[in-house]
């Protein structure tokens, strides 16, 4: 083999609709290491980007949210397979990307992993958790059921590039949501190569859409989106939070606030190896109602 062989340079593009598109702005932006040294050239997403990612998630939504709840299960479980099966290539990313040394990125990939087991385990089971039948004082019952919110912006954590990630997406899409993803401006290459693996692990497109470059640029449009019904803002800053609450009261999405309840202990104020818990689970469904009667009709014990 010769030794004048020229390095084939790895060339990220976004994850929208299940395909790979460059950004339609036809910008990219450098990404750097830990050490301000070049890794790769990363699409910067526009508006129209964020516009076709969220039509792409709402096209997947009715299949996703009607799909039953194992089904899902096997879904986020085949994510976890892929992943396994990449892990060199993302332990190398996370250290680079985190400016950590192999076996601490290592054991962020693993704990990754484990987190797409972790919530796949409860696709089935959140509703018994969320649900229930309701105590009536009368001759009917009511049964509250969880159902998926809609379709889901998540600004994902800006320092936490693969388990923070993935904590924030597995349980919008565990729940029956669809996603649209703003991968962290700084560090968005494990990010992209995550959409590789979620496009080969049964994942219908359109159910998780990754964009990178401007977290602010891309989030203010999509917070103020009218077919946007909910926001992650775990990525963005006290200023811009504050900024997208307002423009997301719009069409009353459902906010989940940034940090403030979350386990202090990580660089961004947030610890994404402790038990994640179901908070998340829940932040995105919503309690549907439904009453029917009993059968009594009044306390002389007479029915029909």
């Amino acid at each position: 083999m010769s030794d004048n062989r020229l390095s084939v340079f790895k060339t990220y593009k976004l994850y929208v609709g299940g395909k790979f598109p460059r950004s339609e702005s036809g910008r990219v932006y450098e990404v750097t290491d830990s050490k301000g040294r070049w890794l790769a050239n990363a699409p910067h997403s526009s508006r129209k980007d964020a516009r076709d990612a969220v039509v792409a998630a709402r096209k997947a939504f009715g299949g996703w949210s009607g799909a039953t709840a194992y089904n899902r299960g096997q879904i986020l479980y085949r994510v976890a397979e892929m992943l396994e099966g990449r892990r060199e290539q993302f332990v190398r990313e996370v250290a680079d990307a985190e400016g950590l040394s192999r076996s601490k990125a290592a054991a962020v990939v693993e704990a990754a992993v484990d987190r797409w087991v972790w919530y796949a385990g409860w696709t089935d089971k959140i509703g018994q958790i969320a649900g229930g039948v309701n105590p009536v004082a009368g001759p009917f019952l009511n049964l509250s059921t969880p159902e998926p919110t809609g379709v889901v912006t998540v600004l994902a954590p800006q320092d936490s590039s693969f388990l923070g990630l993935v904590s924030v997406i597995a349980p919008v899409i565990a729940t029956g949501n669809t996603a649209v993803v703003i991968a962290s401006a700084d560090a968005p290459l494990p990010a992209l190569s995550l959409g590789e693996v979620l496009a080969t692990s049964d994942l219908p497109g359109g159910v998780v859409n990754i964009l990178s470059g401007s977290t602010a640029e891309l989030a203010a449009p999509l917070a103020s989106h009218q077919d946007v019904n909910a926001i992650d803002l775990t990525g963005a800053d006290a200023a811009l939070a504050k900024e997208l609450e307002i423009a997301a009261a719009d069409n009353l999405k459902r906010v989940l606030r940034p940090q403030a309840v979350d386990p202090v202990g990580a660089a961004d104020g947030v610890d994404w190896s402790a038990d994640p818990g179901t908070r998340r689970l829940t932040a995105f469904l919503e309690t549907k109602t439904v009453w029917h009667p009993t059968g009594a009709l009044g306390v002389s014990g007479s029915s029909y």
